[in-house]
């Protein structure tokens, strides 16, 4: 299919993993898609191994979604470019764990400023440029926004304001014909799954015991970015058209299980 062909998409933080995946389904079903990254060299590079037909059809964007005259410049240089912005994926974020004693303010601002406040900024850098022709934005927020976990404090907080900030910018755009969504993902093997000490979370005796071997991800194993690219182009092609302001859990069961 190329349900995307003539199309014009940004994704942030799609230098690698879900980003990355995302970014690539968009360029195998036809779309011009900027790639847009705090490491735009490494957007670069995961370019460079994309196959060559869409590779042609892709831009590295060197971006810090935090600054606001930043995210402007990018979206008035694809409006220079293509005149338009059909898809926006608000993707970017850094993962954190934080025990509450090691917790301080400052560092739950500095994470919920990106993984919060860089979806809202480049949101309204985008929308003089979508409200043109209407559109559709896709916001990542996480399982981990929907129920709770220990030393995710700051984490938890900014990706359950993401589904909340869906909720509320559905209705605010409704009436310029952009939809907004979010897929929520589960336990994903990306680099954010890598433990403070270096060690994968999945390889843990507790994760492979708990949520593999007993099944607390009920489909048995862990997901992979590529799951999610499905599930996102989906939301942000004509074939969701009349989907607004939902949270699509991408998480192997985890949350339909007690």
């Amino acid at each position: 299919m190329k349900r995307f062909e003539e199309q014009v998409a940004l994704v942030t933080g799609a230098a690698r993993g879900i980003g990355l995946a995302i970014a690539a389904r968009l360029l195998a079903e036809g779309g011009h898609v900027f790639l847009a990254d705090v490491d735009g060299d490494e957007a670069q590079r995961a370019i460079d191994r994309l196959p060559a037909g869409d590779a042609t059809r892709a831009t590295a964007v060197t971006l810090d979604i935090t600054d606001q005259s930043a995210c402007q410049r990018t979206l008035a240089s694809i409006d220079e470019e293509h005149g338009r912005l059909d898809v926006l994926v608000n993707n970017a974020a850094i993962h954190d764990l934080s025990p509450i004693g090691d917790l301080t303010i400052e560092h739950f601002r500095k994470v919920t400023r990106v993984n919060l406040d860089g979806a809202l900024v480049c949101t309204l850098a985008a929308l003089p440029l979508m409200e043109r022709s209407g559109g559709r934005i896709l916001m990542t927020a996480s399982i981990m926004g929907l129920v709770g976990s220990p030393d995710s404090l700051p984490y938890s907080t900014a990706k359950g304001g993401i589904v909340n900030m869906v909720r509320a910018l559905a209705c605010d755009l409704a009436p310029r014909g952009i939809t907004v969504n979010a897929i929520a993902p589960g336990a994903i093997d990306t680099r954010m799954a890598r433990l403070p000490d270096g060690s994968h979370e999945h390889d843990t005796e507790y994760f492979r015991t708990v949520y593999l071997k007993y099944r607390k991800i009920p489909l048995g194993r862990t997901g992979f970015p590529e799951d999610l690219a499905g599930p996102a182009a989906f939301l942000v092609s004509s074939d969701a058209a009349y989907i607004t302001g939902q949270i699509l859990a991408v998480d192997g069961g985890i949350t339909a299980n007690f």
